[in-house]
C-alpha cells in the first residue's frame, strides 16, 4: 500500500498510452499539485511531454503538432472547459483522463462537442489526493467543517477524494468510525454509498482478511498539532511550512535568488529520504558528514583538462555534482534556518514545557512553568498562545484551574485578541465535552505501571516524549482490542481476525508526528500494513486557521466561560 506510487504508475500509464511523439499534459489547478507531488518536471521532459499546461489558461497557442494528455478532476466547470475545448481543438488528439468517476451525461455532452473527432479515448484512473509520503495523503482541505458540521462542498470533495484513494490502492473495505463524531459517521455513510452505488469498480479480488477504513475526528486530540516537532520533516512543516512539497525561503535573512524557494521530496532528494524522520540533533551531524563528502568530490579548482579524456570524465560527472551541490546548499540553507528559529524563539525550552503539558499530570509544576515563560521576552506570542491553549485542554476541569489568570498574563504580555480568543475556541473544538476519549489519564492498571515506569526510567529525549492518541488507538486496533462501542462498524458485518490493510484518515487533518507514527508501526509490526490520510495537513497554525474556519471562534468568550458549560456529547 504506497499511495506515491499508485499515483506515479497513473500518470506513467497516461504518458505511456498515448504512444510515441511530442505530447503536452493539460491540467487543472488540482490535478498540478497531484502530479508535481510523484514525478519532477524533468523526469516526465524524459517521457517526450514538453509542454505543461492548465485547462483554465485563456491564451494557450494552437500546435497541431502535440498531441494532448488532459489529466483532469470530473467537475462541471473542467467538463465546460473541455467542451470548449473540443469544439476549437488545439492539438492534435485527445487523451482524457478523469481523476475520478465521471458521469455518463458529461461523457455524452464531450462526445458530442467532439465533431472533429479528436478524442482518443476517455478513461477514470483514481489518482484524485496528494500523495505525501508512500505512507501518507492529503486532500489539501482547510476548513472542512462548519461548527461540528460537514461543508456540503468539502464533504462531496472528502468523499470522492477517499474513494479514489481505495479505487487507486484497490481496496473495498469495511468501514469504522469514532461514535463521539457525527461528521465521521456522516463521511462514512458518505464512502458506503458509493461504494453500493459503484459497486462493479469496487469488485477486487477477495482478501482472507478484508481491509478495514477507520474515519477519525481530529477534535479527539486536539494536543499533537499544537506541539512543536523535533524530526526533520514535521519541524520544517511546523516552522517553515510545505506546501505541496514546496518550502518558502524568502524571509530567510540574506537568502540567495536561487534559494527562495526549494523543493523537499523522499522521491528524489536522498539525504531527504534518509534524513525525514531522524531527530534534529541527528540532522546536524548528518548535515556535516554530506558537507565532508562533497568537499572531497569537489572538483580541483586547479584541475587541468589537458587530455579528451580529462574533459570527458569533467563533463560525465558534472551533472551528479551539481546535484550534489544543490542538495547541499539546499539542505544546509534548512536547517540553518530552523536552528535560527530554534535560538531566536527559544523553543528548547518552550518544547520542554509543551511536552510536560502534553504528557506530564503536575498541575502546579506545569503552571509555575507556564507563567515562567509567558514573562520571558524571547517567546512570540504565537507560542504563548499556544502553551496556554496546551494548559486549558489538559487542566480544563482541574480544580485549581488558573485559566483566567493566564489569559490576563497573555493580554499583559502584548498578545493580540486573535490569539487569546483562540484559547477557548480550542477548547470548544477538542475540550472534554467534545472529546470520546481520555486523553491525559491511563485508563488502566497496564497503562498506570507503564507511566509509573517510564517517569521512573526518564525519558531518552525530552522533546519527543508525547505519543499522539493516533498510536494507541493504532495499537488496541491492531491487537483487535479498539472497543466497537466507541469505534463501532458500518453496517451489521464485524472483522473476526485482526486487520492486516488499514487506511486511517483524519478529519480536520493529520500530522507529521501521526505520519512518523505509521511509518514506526509499518516497520515493526510485520503483516500489519497502514495508510494514513486527512483532509489536510496541519502544522499548529493551519491548526489554529481551521479552528477559526470551523466558526467556533465567534462564540468565544476571552475568558474560561466556556470551560464551566454542562456536559454534552456530540
Amino acid at each position: 500500500m504506497n499511495v506515491v506510487f499508485a499515483v506515479k504508475q497513473y500518470v506513467s500509464k497516461m504518458i505511456e498510452d498515448s504512444g510515441p511523439g511530442m505530447k503536452v499534459l493539460l491540467m487543472d489547478r488540482e490535478t498540478t499539485g497531484i502530479v508535481s507531488m510523484v514525478y519532477t518536471q524533468s523526469e516526465i521532459l524524459q517521457k517526450e511531454v514538453y509542454l505543461f499546461e492548465r485547462i483554465d489558461s485563456q491564451n494557450r497557442e494552437i500546435m497541431k503538432h502535440l498531441k494532448a494528455i488532459c489529466f483532469l478532476r470530473p467537475t462541471k466547470e473542467n467538463v465546460d472547459y473541455l467542451i470548449q475545448e473540443l469544439r476549437r481543438p488545439k492539438y492534435s488528439i485527445y487523451f482524457i483522463y478523469f481523476s475520478n468517476v465521471i458521469s455518463k451525461s458529461d461523457v455524452k455532452s464531450l462526445a458530442e462537442a467532439d465533431e472533429q473527432e479528436v478524442v482518443a479515448e476517455v478513461q477514470e484512473f483514481y489518482g484524485d489526493y496528494i500523495a505525501v509520503n508512500p505512507h501518507l495523503f492529503s486532500l489539501n482541505i482547510l476548513g472542512c467543517c462548519q461548527g461540528q458540521n460537514w461543508d456540503p462542498a468539502q464533504l462531496s470533495r472528502t468523499t470522492q477524494g477517499l474513494t479514489a484513494l481505495l479505487l487507486s490502492l484497490k481496496k473495498c473495505p469495511m468501514i469504522r468510525y469514532q461514535l463521539s463524531s457525527e461528521a465521521a459517521k456522516r463521511l462514512a455513510e458518505c464512502v458506503k454509498q458509493v461504494i453500493t452505488k459503484e459497486y462493479e469498480l469496487f469488485e477486487f479480488r477477495r482478501t482472507e482478511v478484508p481491509p478495514l477504513l477507520l474515519i477519525l475526528d481530529r477534535c479527539d486530540d486536539a494536543i499533537t498539532p499544537l506541539l512543536n516537532q523535533w524530526t526533520y520533516q514535521a519541524m520544517v512543516h511546523e516552522l517553515l511550512g510545505i506546501n505541496n512539497n514546496r518550502i518558502d525561503l524568502s524571509r530567510v535573512p540574506g537568502i540567495s535568488k536561487d534559494l527562495r524557494e526549494v523543493v523537499l521530496s523522499a522521491e528524489n532528494d536522498e539525504f531527504y529520504a534518509n534524513n525525514m524522520y531522524l531527530n534534529f540533533a541527528e540532522i546536524g551531524s548528518n548535515i556535516k558528514n554530506l558537507m565532508e563528502d562533497f568537499q572531497k568530490k569537489k572538483p580541483k579548482e586547479q584541475q587541468k583538462l589537458e587530455s579528451i579524456a580529462d574533459m570527458k570524465a569533467f563533463v560525465e560527472n558534472y551533472p551528479q555534482f551539481k546535484k550534489m551541490s544543490g542538495t547541499v546548499s539546499k539542505h544546509v540553507t534548512v536547517v540553518g534556518e530552523l536552528s535560527r528559529l530554534v535560538s531566536e524563539r527559544n523553543l528548547l525550552e518552550v518544547s520542554e514545557v509543551e511536552q510536560e503539558l502534553a504528557c506530564q499530570n503536575d498541575h502546579s509544576s506545569a503552571l509555575q512553568n507556564v507563567k515562567r515563560l509567558l514573562q520571558n521576552p524571547k517567546v512570540t506570542e504565537f507560542d504563548a498562545a499556544r502553551l496556554v491553549m496546551l494548559y486549558a485542554l489538559h487542566y480544563e476541569r482541574h480544580s485549581s484551574n488558573s485559566l483566567p489568570g493566564l489569559i490576563v498574563d497573555l493580554r499583559n504580555k502584548g498578545v493580540s485578541e486573535k490569539y487569546r480568543k483562540l484559547v477557548s475556541a480550542v477548547v470548544e473544538y477538542g475540550g472534554k465535552r467534545v472529546r470520546g476519549s481520555d486523553l491525559f489519564s491511563p485508563k488502566d492498571a497496564v497503562a498506570i505501571t507503564k507511566q509509573f515506569l517510564k517517569g521512573l526510567k526518564g525519558v531518552e529525549n525530552v522533546y519527543t516524549q508525547h505519543q499522539p492518541f493516533l498510536h494507541e488507538t493504532l495499537d488496541h486496533l491492531i491487537k483487535g482490542k479498539l472497543k466497537e462501542n466507541l469505534y463501532p462498524y458500518l453496517g451489521p458485518s464485524t472483522l473476526r481476525d485482526r486487520p492486516q490493510d488499514i487506511i486511517v484518515f483524519v478529519i480536520g487533518g493529520a500530522t507529521y508526528e501521526e505520519a512518523l507514527t505509521v511509518y514506526n508501526l509499518n516497520r515493526t509490526t510485520p503483516g500489519v500494513r497502514i495508510v494514513l490520510g486527512g483532509t489536510t495537513v496541519h502544522n499548529t497554525k493551519s491548526f489554529l486557521e481551521e479552528i477559526l474556519a470551523s466558526g467556533l471562534h465567534s462564540r468565544s468568550k476571552e475568558s474560561s466561560q466556556v470551560l464551566s458549560r454542562p456536559a454534552s456529547r456530540r
